[in-house]
């Protein structure tokens, strides 16, 4: 049986059910390659994760120092509706984007109400469930009837719907519901609001989770009896701000409360209408990607800044869209997507204030969906060549550099009218637009299916030579 532990976190902050195991990570085409083929589930591999760059790192900083108001008030609302109920809490995040509320929110859940709360965090994987083990452990372990299940946010629904499953069959004393601070898709029985907006935390992955890799389910590594796996990055220590992270939000959510004690007594979750209003809008959305992009698995169709930009930074991305490239909640995902080589383009109509597809690599011959007994997405990209070759990235079906692409089908380009220049990363002022003047170079191409102009931003030579993405 696999042993509890507490990752960079202090044991009273974090338990992770989860085994430490070691997997060699995978180079981050093939283990696409192997998604979408069907040969492997994505839970078997891994992909690199390296330290974020410096510059990132920066952009991570902007992101806190203008959402923090945001997310502290959020974390103090989500807080105050779980204290509503008796008891003892039992918070059960889902590794690793929900680590870092789980962490946040048990602390408020003891300091400001008293309340008797431990965290767990534990994993959910698509197709393969929730850990059974782990939740039988939290069965024998905490009280009865105490667990809240906690994430950061929700996108299309798969990782909620998978849970739900999980604890229909589960022992009764763990049932519970979903709790998160942006609810898209209007999934989780419990969030702060439904709108999309850029929770800082989403902008890293183990450096702000606790250094833990996101979980392994391989039958190699794990047993029977084992919780779900996870590789624990010992080696990135030193740039770890999992533990930083959470004393700022937790210190800027306490002063929330006391500068105004109404963000308790107010809080309220999604009423029902805007709730309904999120579930039509997610389906309304994969509707129209599937119309508009010819994408038919909705594998590769990830809604939302969060999802966006999970894509990013471990997937094959294959277009990133934004309504607003100026946005500055998108700025670190326009950084990322330069960095990669990945197509922007602008639909000032999207659901969303992001989202991403996911390219379609040359050698599969199925898809994740068909694998699994869904739909499969038509034809997609080859793999980049020349110096994108270590990138995964690729150019968007139908523009004109054909050398890079794959087969081509319409597409929707930026409207001419949206300016031929970059997004302006230094709009309020805390970012360094000369740095960035120096860093990105904005290419117009017309599209060769319907003459619109769509703007790839192309990256810096530094980024192409140092692969830390």
């Amino acid at each position: 049986m696999s042993v509890p532990f507490s990752g960079s976190y202090a044991p009273e902050d974090a338990i992770f059910l989860l085994k430490p195991v070691e997997l060699k990570p995978m180079d981050i085409e093939e283990r696409e390659l192997r998604i979408q083929s069907g040969s492997s589930h994505y839970s078997e591999m891994i992909g690199p994760e390296a330290a974020p760059d410096p510059l990132y790192m920066e952009v991570f900083e902007d992101a806190m120092e203008r959402n923090l108001p945001r997310l502290a008030a959020d974390f103090a609302r989500v807080a105050a509706l779980i204290a509503r109920r008796p008891g003892p809490v039992t918070v059960m995040s889902i590794a690793r984007s929900g680590t870092p509320a789980g962490v946040v929110l048990a602390r408020l859940l003891r300091g400001i109400f008293g309340r008797d709360a431990a965290h767990y965090s534990f994993s959910v994987i698509r197709d393969r469930g929730a850990d059974m083990n782990a939740l039988n452990h939290v069965a024998r372990s905490r009280p009865s009837g105490s667990a809240v299940y906690v994430d950061g946010w929700t996108g299309k629904g798969v990782i909620a719907r998978e849970l739900r499953k999980s604890l229909a069959s589960a022992d009764p004393r763990v049932a519970g519901g979903l709790a998160v601070l942006s609810d898209l898709c209007g999934e989780a029985a419990l969030a702060a609001g439904a709108d999309d907006w850029l929770i800082p935390t989403s902008l890293l992955n183990s450096t702000v989770s606790g250094l833990v890799s996101r979980t392994i389910l391989n039958p190699a590594l794990t047993g029977q009896g084992d919780f779900h796996g996870c590789v624990y990055y010992a080696g990135l220590a030193r740039h770890d701000v999992s533990v930083a992270t959470a004393d700022r939000i937790t210190l800027a959510a306490e002063k929330a409360v006391r500068d105004d004690p109404g963000i308790v007594s107010r809080a309220a979750g999604v009423p029902p209408a805007e709730r309904k209003a999120a579930q039509a809008r997610s389906k309304a959305f994969l509707e129209s990607v599937r119309r508009d992009y010819g994408v038919t698995d909705p594998n590769h169709v990830k809604p939302g800044i969060g999802e966006s930009t999970r894509v990013l930074l471990r997937r094959c991305p294959e277009l990133l869209i934004v309504r607003d490239p100026d946005d500055p909640d998108v700025r670190h995902a326009m950084l990322l997507a330069a960095s990669r080589g990945v197509p922007v383009e602008r639909v000032p109509d999207l659901a969303y204030r992001a989202a991403a597809l996911i390219r379609k690599v040359s050698g599969a011959g199925g898809s994740e969906a068909a694998a699994e007994g869904g739909a499969e997405k038509g034809p997609g990209h080859a793999a980049p060549k020349g110096p994108w070759a270590g990138f995964c990235g690729g150019h968007r079906a139908g523009c004109r550099r054909r050398a890079r692409c794959g087969e081509s089908r319409p597409m929707r380009g930026i409207a001419p009218d949206a300016g031929r220049r970059p997004a302006s990363w230094s709009s309020e002022g805390k970012l360094c637009a000369a740095a960035f003047a120096q860093c990105f170079i904005l290419t117009v191409f017309l599209s060769c299916c319907c003459l619109e102009t769509h703007h790839v931003v192309m990256p810096p030579k530094s980024f192409q030579a140092s692969g830390h993405w």
